[in-house]
């Protein structure tokens, strides 16, 4: 796979046009910029004082993104070391407030002591089919606010097995990626009739 672009750069909020190194570590694929301006454009209404957790951050850019525009606060999931102190070393130059980077996996960081974020960024490699393991493990682990957003990247024309109370938002393309934007509703989920006991 094609390692990422040596930096790329924050567009919007009080970080605008500041650059992030980026490690050559092959899988590592940043949400390209004309993404990331149309998924904060989704969020802009709801950004301010939200506390965000960014899933498979790789370069941080979703999270950093956040940051720049308002976000309370944004805790960083990295399994690769050396992409997790590339993201580290960004936020201190950056001088980023409210920022952790957890170096350890997803499902690992997911298994621990939640606590509930307004915004999650699902963005796995696409070759571990992470989706609905981490959709599960979010929805049930107590890791989700009530009426959390959750935006997930996926390969084009992939179907995904998510939680029946996370509703679609918004959704579009870029080449061979899918990238939405859901909802959710615990009212939906507390609906829901109790699955039989085995």
């Amino acid at each position: 796979m094609k390692a990422a672009p040596g930096r790329i750069r924050i567009i919007g909020g009080n970080l605008r046009n500041s650059r992030l190194n980026v490690p050559d570590l092959p899988g590592l694929r940043p949400t390209p910029e004309r993404v990331r301006e149309t998924l904060f454009n989704w969020l802009a209404p709801t950004l301010a004082g939200v506390r965000a957790l960014d899933l498979c951050a790789g370069t941080g850019a979703l999270g950093i993104e956040a940051l720049s525009r308002g976000a309370a606060a944004v805790q960083f999931v990295e399994p690769e070391r050396a992409a997790a102190e590339a993201l580290r070393g960004n936020l201190a130059r950056l001088k980023a407030e409210g920022a952790d980077v957890a170096t350890m996996d997803a499902t690992h960081f997911l298994r621990g002591i939640p606590r509930p974020f307004g915004l999650v960024f699902v963005d796995p490699p696409f070759a571990l089919q992470l989706w609905t393991p981490l959709a599960q493990q979010l929805e049930q682990g107590g890791w989700l606010a009530d009426a959390a957003q959750i935006y997930v990247e996926s390969p084009r024309g992939h179907m995904l097995s998510l939680p029946p109370n996370w509703a679609l938002h918004r959704e579009g393309h870029a080449g061979d990626v899918r990238y939405a934007l859901y909802r959710r509703s615990a009212k939906l989920m507390l609906s829901q009739p109790a699955l039989p006991s085995q």
